[in-house]
């Protein structure tokens, strides 16, 4: 008998809105620009690429190139996200 695996995909967990949130701040804490843009690329695919990626006023595949693991969205790209995704940034001592 042999196992049978799937590839892990966060997005399919991220149901709810406290999910969602609590993954953003878990992102936004490590600080890594490429695990935020992984992250908030996961985050858009739960909610629907194509929903948020015309929210933000940016297309498809634009979206999905800058949120990726090799992705470098700009500042402006990654506040058009959060604010599509119904989020905001914000700052906070450390």
């Amino acid at each position: 008998m042999s196992l049978k695996t799937y590839p892990f995909d966060a997005a399919r967990y991220l149901k709810s809105e406290e999910a969602i949130e609590a993954f953003l701040e878990d992102i936004f804490e490590d600080g890594d620009p490429r695990v935020i843009a992984e992250g908030l690329g996961t985050v858009a695919r739960a909610r629907g690429m194509t929903k948020v990626a015309k929210a933000a006023g940016v297309s498809r595949e634009g979206l999905y190139k800058a949120l990726s693991n090799n992705g470098n969205p700009e500042l402006a790209t990654v506040i058009k996200v959060m604010k599509a995704l119904g989020f905001q940034l914000t700052a906070k001592a450390a």
